[in-house]
């Protein structure tokens, strides 16, 4: 009885969970609380204008609740600073983002402390077993929403990454075509808004940080900060040195897309070569005994039939 109330629980629990997933992802789109941390740099509308005078959306509670939570958590100033910076490299700029992320760390701290004292209860008792399962869990729990900000991190990266090349093509093109720097920077951003939205938000901001009264060369460092990404990195560079030296700045960005695109394709040669050798463990593992067993599984099953009979007829 014990056995079949545990296994009602858990199936209980996981179409909850499988549910409540696929309505967050279908119906509640995806990501949607954490993009309310901060307003759009770009507006919706068909020719990309920056926004003057959006109005504010009302507080969503989920953030409210996140950011109650998370402003009671006592913290250092270097993992404060840490967490700001990753949070900044992901997309999220908001003075609630830090807040909201030591929420949900405390939510999914006590979500797995509940896992655990609920598969503890169905354990042998052992004390330091018990002791070792709560910690555990409630130390899997703290840094699961760190990780995955980190892959956030790294796919927002990839694809600033990506993007990079096709955004110096648009901007060697308008510095050829006779416009400044910072016009060219403002029609790349307004161009690649629906093609590569994240690079085009950033862009954005660097003109609205030029607007507001920085000097470019410090917008574009921040930039670079903002992405954390060094291609990104070398681009503000060879942007900085040219404009301070008075070189082609044309020619710089088209040497500088080449190099991307090159480097791009040899990656992927890179990565095709690793396939054989990654591909040894699942044939090992998975596919070559199933070819066995297809191959030599009817003989085999010939000699368990006809011959191990006669050997036992002849002893």
């Amino acid at each position: 009885m014990d056995g079949a109330l545990l296994f009602a629980i858990f199936a209980f629990l996981t179409l909850m969970a499988v549910l409540s997933w696929a309505g967050y992802r279908i119906y509640y789109r995806p990501g949607r609380i954490l993009k309310q941390l901060g307003n759009p740099v770009i507006a919706d509308g068909p020719r990309g204008h920056l926004m003057d005078g959006a109005v504010e959306a009302p507080p969503n509670p989920v953030v409210t609740l996140l950011t109650s939570l998370g402003s009671k958590v006592p913290s250092s100033e270097t993992e404060v600073a840490r967490l700001k910076t990753n949070l900044i490299q992901a997309g999220f700029r908001s003075e609630k983002a830090l807040p909201v992320f030591y929420g949900v760390r405390i939510l999914a701290v006590l979500g797995m402390l509940v896992m655990s004292l609920i598969v503890q209860a169905k354990m042998p008792p052992n004390p330091a077993m018990s002791v070792a399962l709560i910690v555990f869990g409630c130390a899997a729990g703290w840094v699961f929403p760190r990780t995955v900000l980190e892959k956030k991190v790294k796919k927002r990266r990839m694809t600033m990454r990506l993007s990079l090349p096709d955004a110096l093509d648009l901007m060697v093109v308008s510095v050829e075509a006779g416009l400044g720097l910072d016009q060219a920077i403002q029609h790349v951003a307004r161009e690649l808004q629906f093609a590569h939205p994240e690079l085009s938000e950033e862009l954005s901001l660097v003109m609205l940080e030029m607007r507001a009264g920085k000097r470019r060369q410090e917008a574009l460092r921040n930039f670079a900060e903002r992405t954390g990404e060094d291609e990104v990195k070398k681009l503000v560079a060879i942007l900085i040195q040219n404009d301070r030296f008075g070189t082609s700045m044309g020619e710089s960005l088209r040497t500088h897309s080449d190099f991307m695109r090159t480097r791009r394709k040899q990656e992927a040669e890179e990565a095709a070569g690793k396939v054989g050798v990654k591909l040894v463990f699942p044939i090992f593992f998975f596919i070559l005994p199933s070819m066995i067993i297809v191959a030599a599984g009817p003989g085999l099953l010939q000699i368990f039939k006809y011959l191990f009979p006669m050997m036992k007829n002849l002893g």
